[in-house]
């Protein structure tokens, strides 16, 4: 039994490079290509007749080799850069809350550059209808927002003499 596995190893380790670069061509990132080039030299070891353990190690050992070598090159040279959308280009702009933002609520409302957005606070607080805000990120079509420095007014100060008015 051991030698009729031993002598299908060639086989095996041929379906084995076959599948890894099948998976490799259906996803889209570099997924497997260094276990079919450790399977390639498993399939080496196996046509000079080497033990199983032997080409097991050969497989191993490439396989990780081989992520280690080329992993930093190719993050180099793949696209993982995100692209801006016309969507990012709201973030850091002012807009006018146009109805009153509450989290807990799950409601809020604010025009950016003419267009209007669900909104949610960027820290949890509420932020009421009229005020000035910043976007400040966009998490799926929700826009998180800032108030402005200027959004809130100060309180009310009393007029200097008003209180004397009244005597």
């Amino acid at each position: 039994m051991l030698s009729l596995i031993a002598a299908n190893m060639t086989i095996f380790w041929v379906v084995a490079i076959a599948v890894f670069l099948l998976a490799e061509a259906l996803t889209a990132g570099l997924t497997s290509i260094w276990f079919a080039i450790g399977a390639l030299a498993a399939l080496v070891a196996a046509l000079f007749n080497a033990p199983i353990w032997l080409q097991m190690v050969w497989f191993f050992v490439i396989s990780i080799i081989a992520l280690i070598i080329t992993r930093p090159l190719v993050s180099r040279f793949v696209n993982n850069k995100s692209q801006p959308t016309n969507a990012d280009m709201v973030i850091g702009m002012s807009g006018i809350v146009t109805e009153m933002i509450d989290n807990l609520a799950g409601r809020g409302a604010v025009a950016v550059a003419g267009k209007v957005w669900t909104a949610r606070s960027a820290d949890g607080e509420t932020i009421p209808l009229g005020a000035t805000v910043t976007a400040d990120r966009i998490e799926g079509v929700k826009l998180f927002v800032r108030p402005a420095a200027e959004s809130f007014p100060p309180a009310e100060s009393p007029v200097p003499g008003a209180e004397d008015a009244g005597e």
